[in-house]
């Protein structure tokens, strides 16, 4: 594997040595990463910063990298879905594990820590607006995962079955699969003020959390099954749409990393909360003090 050269056409590279898509340098990556969906909400993360070394975008990715409290780490957007945060992860991985210059992986691993702070919605009406969800097992419907090799040394197989069981998981879906978050950033970050869920992370937005505009749902009844579902005598806590996809990379890739959510909607009881912004940046900063 470490004498395998990766070609240009699988990692592109700019021309001024970032990778492709985030335009981050292998010398701008920090070991402790802070993700968040919003472009603009990096900018809320940095503000909490002591001092800011770069400031670096490119379409939904943008980067901004710092130190807080004496902690050099940085914060960056991975936009929406299970897709941008595969490229995210693939890409920081790489600043980190691969030579630019040989294009070769480099013989000693360097481990990332990657803590997402987004919103979510519960599926449990002891779970309400404002609440910090931690998802100690993402449990990914996107099947990106299922396109790795070793998907199913970090999954929790009977877990996958017992669910597709109970909901009646469609033919046409992808498996899905259920990667746990790292367990010490569990301990460190959550502590004990935040719920530790199972957290659901979505292939879209609408109907596969089961929302209904105009097309009818192919599956109506599935919210409902998944709100019922019980592993281990406890419940499905939130939808989200990247936790399992984040944990899951960083497992086959050897790193650290943990979601944690702020709830902004209730969907039993049909509650959306549309001034969530304080909530989330008390979140950042909590998890800026832990990470």
């Amino acid at each position: 594997m470490t004498s395998r050269v990766i070609p240009p056409s699988e990692l592109i590279i700019n021309s001024d040595g970032s990778a492709f898509h985030i335009h981050l340098t292998p010398e701008q990556l920090r070991d402790k990463i802070i993700m968040v969906g919003d472009p603009d909400r990096v900018n809320v993360v940095a503000e909490f910063f002591d001092t800011i070394d770069y400031d670096v975008r490119s379409r939904e990715f943008h980067a901004i990298g710092g130190t807080y409290q004496g902690k050099p780490l940085m914060c960056i957007s991975h936009g929406i879905g299970s897709d941008n945060i595969e490229i995210v992860v693939t890409e920081l991985d790489a600043l980190a594990n691969i030579d630019f210059e040989t294009r070769k992986v480099k013989p000693e691993h360097r481990t990332l820590t990657m803590v997402r702070v987004g919103t979510s919605g519960s599926l449990q009406e002891d779970i309400h607006a404002g609440d910090f969800v931690m998802a100690t097992k993402g449990i990914g419907t996107d099947g990106i995962l299922n396109f790795y090799a070793g998907r199913n040394a970090v999954c929790d197989l009977v877990m996958q079955d017992k669910l597709m069981r109970h909901t009646g998981w469609l033919p046409s879906w992808a498996d899905p699969y259920i990667v746990d978050a790292d367990p010490e950033l569990v301990e460190r970050i959550g502590g004990t003020d935040m719920i530790h869920g199972f957290t659901v992370s979505a292939v879209g937005f609408y109907a596969p959390q089961g929302r209904m505009i105009r097309l009818p749902l192919a599956a109506p009844d599935f919210v409902e099954k998944l709100e019922s579902f019980r592993y281990e005598d406890r419940p499905i806590t939130n939808f989200e749409m990247e936790s399992a996809c984040l944990q899951g990379m960083a497992k086959l890739l050897g790193h650290k990393a943990l979601t944690a959510c702020c709830i902004i909607a209730e969907r039993r009881l049909t509650k959306a909360n549309t001034n969530y912004k304080p909530a989330v940046r008390q979140l950042m900063k909590t998890v800026l003090d832990r990470i």
